[in-house]
């Protein structure tokens, strides 16, 4: 796997990247490194999503913990953002989440938050990689009662559904609502919160069996809902990735709502109603320039980062923004969350919604999108290919094409072995071309697998 962590925690194919021995090992180098100044039993929350390989993995991440003195608390199938929450909640000294977001259920991964509830930073998963890696550091191997005990959090689904109901002080009755849970976390939560607030929801994907996870649903496979919602002449539909910390939407029209529609939304309405910190929404160089205009049209700053959600979490922190997130769907209110949350996003939507009294269509008037292209290439090593000078070259030939009129943008995964070659531009024909061009150099250079 090289390195451990990639822009949203450790993650492989489960059993023979993301293995046992290794999974048990993040589990002691996490105890150890995030709560070495604990006089007691530390206590580390463990939730998962509905992989297969999700109880497996929990498995040797509790036998790990427990051999260095640390508690668990076993949450069961839950959201991410469920865990974040959770750990200030329980007052626990960490929570981790078994979970590959999106990714297929071959692939599984080990997402770790500290003890108020937010992201590890780069320093602290740097001290994990180099205990579990380069040995820097001796495993604890405490003795009869100083080994770890393991517990179950019988309420951690309704104590997180009702920590969300208290964020939208409104009730959801007569709204008719499709929710595609990806076969993943949200099967748990999404039903049951969207009924308790009055909706009537027609559920997609939500009937997990270990290995449909993402299979042709979820945010990342929109098209069944789109004509659902659009067949059905629904309100709404919300469609979560498989651990439900991000969402994208569908309107009334069976329209596509992506993370920058959905922050284009939530940022105005906030701004009209003085909540907008600084007037300043945080997004990362993915975020479509269309937006980019939108937000300086309607007197909104805003702050690019790198891509992954957690570098938008730390400059909203940094700066004391109050609202951020990725195209992708990851949407983060610092009010609410200190992580991406796709439950309380979708709920914010509906807010919005019912306080205009406008459908979600007349909603996202006035944001122009750029046709944006983006071509994963599967490659043998990232770096490699990004860096290859046939590849630069490629590249800075698209951008002078380009000029001040679309933009290229080449970076390497943080979760999976692909290069991202993305191209924004007036015409969707010019994306294709200028991705395609890449891409093949990519591929005539040897770099793709």
């Amino acid at each position: 796997m090289g390195r451990l962590f990639g822009t949203d925690g450790a993650r492989g194919v489960a059993n023979t990247e993301l293995t046992c021995e290794l999974a048990m090992n993040i589990g002691r180098a996490a105890a150890m490194v995030l709560t070495d100044n604990t006089h007691r039993h530390p206590r580390i929350l463990i939730g998962k999503d509905t992989r297969i390989s999700s109880d497996m993995l929990e498995g040797a991440l509790t036998a790990g913990l427990c051999s260095v003195g640390a508690d668990v608390i076993s949450l069961g199938v839950i959201p991410t953002p469920a865990v974040a929450f959770l750990v200030g909640k329980y007052k626990a000294d960490a929570g981790i989440m078994i979970s590959a977001s999106h990714n297929p259920c071959e692939f599984n991964g080990i997402k770790i938050f500290s003890g108020d509830g937010y992201k590890l930073p780069d320093a602290l998963e740097e001290q994990i990689e180099s205990i579990v890696l380069d040995h820097r550091a001796p495993y604890l191997t405490p003795e009869g009662g100083d080994i770890g005990r393991v517990s179950v959090a019988e309420n951690a689904v309704k104590d997180y559904i009702d920590h969300i109901k208290a964020t939208v002080p409104f009730a959801l009755d007569g709204m008719r609502i499709a929710l595609d849970c990806a076969n993943g976390s949200a099967s748990r939560t999404a039903e049951r919160l969207f009924t308790e607030l009055g909706a009537q929801v027609y559920m997609l994907s939500d009937q997990p069996n270990g290995v449909n996870i993402n299979d042709n649903c979820g945010s990342t496979h929109m098209e069944s809902l789109m004509a659902f919602v659009k067949e059905n002449h629904l309100d709404a539909g919300v469609a979560f990735d498989g651990d439900a910390d991000r969402c994208l939407a569908v309107d009334n029209q069976g329209n596509l709502v992506d993370g920058d529609f959905v922050m284009a939304i939530c940022a105005l309405d906030m701004k009209s109603r003085g909540k907008l910190a600084k007037n300043t929404v945080v997004g990362t160089i993915m975020t479509n320039m269309g937006f980019i205009r939108f937000c300086e049209e309607n007197g909104m700053n805003f702050v690019a980062t790198k891509v992954g959600d957690r570098y938008v979490l730390e400059e909203m922190l940094l700066e004391e923004y109050s609202f951020g997130g990725e195209q992708s769907g990851h949407i983060i209110f610092s009010k609410y969350a200190s992580t991406g949350d796709g439950i309380l996003t979708s709920l914010k939507l509906m807010e919005v919604m019912l306080e205009r009294k406008q459908p979600m269509s007349k909603l996202t008037e006035g944001l122009t999108i750029y046709p944006q292209v983006l071509e994963n290439v599967r490659v043998h090593d990232k770096a490699a290919a990004r860096q290859d000078p046939a590849v630069q070259k490629a590249v800075d030939d698209v951008a002078r094409r380009l000029g001040d009129t679309g933009r290229i943008l080449v970076r390497e995964s943080g979760t999976e072995p692909v290069l991202r070659v993305m191209v924004e531009a007036p015409e969707d024909a010019i994306c294709r071309e200028c991705v395609a061009q890449v891409a093949e150099i990519i591929r005539a250079q040897g770099h793709a697998v």
